[in-house]
């Protein structure tokens, strides 16, 4: 066992660490303008992979993205082709036999955006208003895959290597704004490519600018569609009323059963194999600065509720979920019309946690409708694709080497968050059986999907301080991964 550090020796390696945040913070700030110019020119091309007249403006991104990583000094720029939109892939070996692999994931696709959609100035025309740039995909994701660049450059600059202290990989994926429908295959096809000791998602973000987190985990996500059909046709009420079942009531009796008085979903078998919170877990959520108030204002709602013995942050971020997306049947149109109507439909979706496998959860909606529906009512049940929850471990030690580098860049003790939506991320943690880590400085009221879109300047380049000392201390630290 080595010696502990006298204080000699810890006031030289307190010298060291100064002096590379005072090159990183150097190399970063004598290169910002080139930066944001060159990021306005990539925010520039209206790269919508949801509208197929956009098609080209996505090509148009992947193809800008692979020579800008070419310019950064990556040896190995491409462009993938999918059956819809085209991703970039990029490595840059480290050198080092013993380096891990890191694999950095994000999206160059980007959410439709118009002036009438009540725009300030127009969405593909990037605009620096105090320190905020204004623009579609600003932050949601192209300003989060951006940051990358430089960081890299700066943590070469900062170390006088030539190569990354880790193997670095980049894939940054054209149609996650479509729902990712190719990306699980590509994934699969290209395995050995993308093979990597962890995952780093930019496509996320932080709690506030005051209160930097890391988000530790995101929900996935399993939904259907119910269709449930009574008498072939629509027939009299008066005549048939009440001695035939009703496919509306049927409905209303699916729904009113999804839940029991605890407000638990009460699918046999749906909570099965889930990673409860830990104590330090909520511990920690509990500790941000969360206002209940405020929460609902944004919510546009008027009263929390669910699942009994949870927090509001316990149940959007760490509690699985059943909801009513849809409910109709019978007539709907002015007036009454007394009539049994022959089907109705529900639309239902299951946001799933760590330990859910949204395979089983549809095993056990479909055997759970079928048990609640009464003789003379018959159903379809469509599930659509499925995504897997993914969640990092408070002690995994690539989670806290991505905390010690956020600490170094912001100053300040970094909390923890998760995402209670539903990303591709899962995909790579299955395939590539690699633990994933988020990292992504925005903030709520950077607005994506939503008009006048943002990002925080200070905090874009944070991030890439960030990642221009997270490389290092991967390297560094990385035997003591499990």
């Amino acid at each position: 066992m080595s010696k502990p550090a006298d204080n000699g020796e810890n006031a030289v390696n307190a010298d060291n660490a100064d002096n590379a945040v005072s090159a990183v913070r150097a190399y970063v700030e004598n290169h910002r303008t080139a930066f944001l110019d060159d990021l306005a020119a990539w925010l520039r091309i209206p790269s919508v992979s949801a509208q197929p007249d956009h098609a080209q403006d996505v090509r148009r991104s992947a193809e800008w993205l692979a020579a800008q990583l070419a310019a950064t000094g990556f040896p190995t720029t491409e462009v993938w082709e999918t059956p819809g939109a085209p991703a970039v892939f990029a490595e840059w070996p480290s050198g080092d036999p013993q380096a891990p692999t890191v694999l950095v994931y994000g999206h160059h696709d980007v959410q439709p955006a118009a002036r009438e959609d009540g725009w300030d100035t127009e969405p593909f025309e990037p605009v620096v208003v105090g320190n905020r740039l204004y623009a579609r995909g600003a932050a949601d994701d192209k300003g989060q895959v951006f940051f990358h660049t430089l960081g890299v450059r700066a943590h070469l600059a900062a170390t006088g290597r030539t190569s990354p202290a880790v193997n670095l990989k980049l894939l940054i994926e054209g149609e996650e704004e479509s729902g990712s429908p190719h990306f699980r295959a590509l994934v699969e096809d290209r395995k050995q490519r993308l093979a990597a000791d962890a995952v780093i998602v930019s496509d996320t973000g932080m709690w506030s600018k005051d209160t930097p987190t890391v988000c530790t985990g995101m929900r996935g996500l399993a939904d259907c569609e119910i269709e449930l059909y009574g008498p072939d046709q629509d027939i009299h009420s008066g005549s048939f009323g009440g001695a035939v079942p009703n496919p509306a009531t049927a409905a209303a009796r699916l729904v009113a059963a999804l839940h029991d008085e605890h407000a638990r979903v009460a699918v046999p078998g749906f909570y099965d194999g889930i990673v409860e919170l830990t104590d330090r877990e909520r511990e920690l959520f509990a500790e941000l600065p969360f206002d209940e108030a405020q929460w609902l204002r944004t919510a546009k709602s008027h009263a929390t509720y669910g699942e009994a013995g949870h927090t509001t942050l316990e149940r959007i971020w760490a509690r699985p979920t059943a909801e009513v997306n849809g409910i109709g049947g019978g007539y709907q149109g002015p007036g009454g019309k007394t009539i049994v109507p022959s089907s109705a439909r529900l639309k239902l979706s299951f946001r799933l946690v760590a330990g859910q496998d949204p395979d089983q959860i549809e095993k056990a909606v479909t055997a759970w409708v079928a048990a609640q529906l009464p003789a003379g009512i018959s159903h379809t049940l469509t599930f659509g694709a499925a995504t897997r929850p993914c969640l990092t471990p408070l002690d995994h030690p690539a989670l806290r080497s991505v905390v010690r580098a956020m600490g170094r860049a912001f100053e300040q003790e970094i909390r923890f968050t998760r995402e209670g939506g539903s990303g591709p991320a899962a995909d790579l943690q299955d395939v590539l059986a690699a633990p994933v880590l988020f990292l992504g400085i925005s903030v709520p009221s950077d607005g994506w999907h939503a008009p006048n879109e943002k990002v925080e300047l200070d905090l874009l380049m944070k991030g890439v301080e960030t990642t221009a000392y997270l490389w290092g201390d991967l390297a560094e630290n990385w035997t003591d991964a499990p």
